[in-house]
């Protein structure tokens, strides 16, 4: 075999390796019958971007960082959270170095050791900066960190919840405003060494809006900013869905929306358009929910509405199907839907499919006294799913399976400052929601993590889950929810062989 023929195969079997890293998303499932299963392996590396908590003096909060045990590839691994900042270097002395930069050493916010144990933060104050952060080996696959903010006064006052997220090129925004009363910044935080550029569209009941302004934004590397949705448009709109994409780079999005009586939350984004959209975890006491729709494509959506409910599914009253004009963004007021009973909202194709985006902006309490979360529309649990930032009161955990019976694990971690993990299974019943209070490990001291994973199942009997936390104060029902998608732990890995016939061509 001469050198060539070794550097080509040499060559073949690192871009193998490199695929078993750089790819996050499984495949769809089609291509030839005969072609070998794709192994799922733990990752090896994961990013993930934190944006600015709060401009308040007031704010206050808090970082979970957390990765679950598992078999993760080797034993050694390395995570920590950095600030977002530009790269800062220092000038080069007279008569020192040739006037090569410098680059100053930046502190680590949060340096988890091991899995299995949560590693926690805080941060007062408007001077927090948007955090980078990045895990390998041991600690990558499932790494995941919340940061919770909380408010006692002014605009968006009441808790405000965000899972830090990985970087990417597209992201749809439904539940957006930009009504007087509200105020909707769009963090854009670009985690690499050159700038991004992004595009933002938005659009309202009648169509898109127009905005120079929101073209050709860039965000500088290492970097975070935030846009306010107002200044993008001069329409004042209630509901808006929103569209980011880096035209170059990639970013990370997130929203915050703060309003003036009703307080306010992180928006994540929804997860990709899809015929069929699942909402989970309409809290029992929600006093009003409502329901944001936005189909992408070039066709209307026909939806049947419908609510899973701990009993079996059901249509809300007056509300049993949905049409979605394309291009429009359509919002219905659902009131106090769940009436009493924990439930998740499910949108159907009632003809021809169609995609669409959704979100839920739900409020809790009554006249002074209330607040807003937001639900989107997000993926099934997948092979594993976890939220970290549990506390002994006040989490509890929403699994709906809008098909066939699931059935699935939760374990709650080790306690950041001591505490046994458990785990405990539960069955969900096909077209219903099931509320229940987080199990709690036993001694816990601090904050824990749980992961939910399938015991058994197909894409039939798949479960989708979320998480809610309140801290209620001053008569005030705060609260932040967070959906559970897969924590994208594992990666599909196609088998493959050695084929030297290739070389002889």
């Amino acid at each position: 075999m001469n050198r060539t023929t070794q550097s080509l195969i040499a060559a073949v079997a690192a871009l193998a390796a490199v695929t078993g890293f750089a790819v996050t998303n499984a495949p769809d499932g089609s291509g030839d019958d005969d072609a070998k299963a794709a192994a799922r392996l733990p990752v090896e590396r994961t990013s993930l971007l934190c944006p600015v908590p709060s401009a308040s003096d007031l704010a206050e909060t808090s970082y979970t960082a957390f990765t679950p045990k598992g078999k993760a590839s080797g034993t050694a691994g390395k995570a920590e959270l950095l600030p977002a900042t530009r790269e800062l270097t220092d000038a080069p002395k007279e008569g020192g170095d040739g006037g090569k930069d410098k680059k100053k050493t930046v502190k680590p916010f949060l340096t988890p050791k091991a899995p299995g144990k949560p590693v926690t933060g805080e941060e007062t104050g408007g001077e927090s900066p948007a955090l980078l952060g990045t895990a390998d080996g041991m600690l990558a696959p499932g790494w995941t960190v919340q940061q919770t903010t909380k408010y006692a006064v002014g605009s968006g006052r009441g808790l405000q919840g965000a899972n830090c997220a990985a970087p990417d090129t597209d992201f749809w925004f439904p539940g957006t405003s930009s009504a007087k009363d509200r105020s909707d910044y769009v963090h854009l935080t670009n985690p690499d060494d050159t700038a991004a550029v992004v595009d933002i569209e938005l659009y309202g009941k009648d169509g898109a809006l127009k905005t120079e302004v929101g073209e050709a934004i860039q965000v500088q590397p290492h970097s975070s900013m935030p846009v306010l949705l107002s200044t993008l448009s001069p329409k004042e709109q209630t509901n808006l869905t929103m569209h980011v994409t880096a035209r170059s780079g990639r970013v990370a999005a997130a929203v915050q929306s703060s309003d003036d009586k009703l307080g306010g939350d992180w928006l994540p984004a929804s997860a990709d358009p899809a015929s069929r959209v699942v909402l989970p975890g309409i809290p029992k006491d929600a006093t009003s929910v409502r329901l944001v729709a936005f189909t992408p494509g070039a066709d209307d959506a026909d939806l049947k509405v419908q609510l899973a409910s701990p009993s079996g599914s059901i249509s809300p009253a007056g509300h049993a199907n949905l049409h979605v004009k394309s291009g429009m963004t359509t919002a219905v007021d659902l009131g106090d839907v769940t009436k009493g009973e924990a439930g998740s909202l499910v949108l159907t194709p009632t003809e021809d499919a169609a995609p669409v985006v959704a979100a839920l902006r739900v409020t809790r309490g009554k006249g002074a006294d209330q607040e807003t979360a937001f639900i989107p529309a997000t993926n099934a649990i997948g092979t594993r799913a976890t939220v970290a930032d549990n506390r002994a009161k006040g989490s509890t955990l929403s699994l709906v399976a809008p098909g066939k019976t699931g059935k699935v694990k939760v374990t709650a971690s080790e306690g950041s400052e001591g505490g046994s993990s458990t785990s405990k299974t539960y069955t969900v019943k096909g077209g219903t929601t099931l509320g229940i209070k987080a199990p709690v490990p036993s001694g816990l001291k601090g904050t824990y993590a749980l992961t939910v994973e399938p015991v058994s199942g197909g894409a039939g009997d798949a479960v989708y889950a979320s998480r809610m936390l309140e801290e209620p104060e001053d008569g005030v029902p705060m609260f932040t929810i967070q959906t559970l998608p897969d924590d994208r732990g594992t990666v599909s890995v196609p088998e493959a062989e050695q084929d030297l016939k290739v070389l002889q061509k």
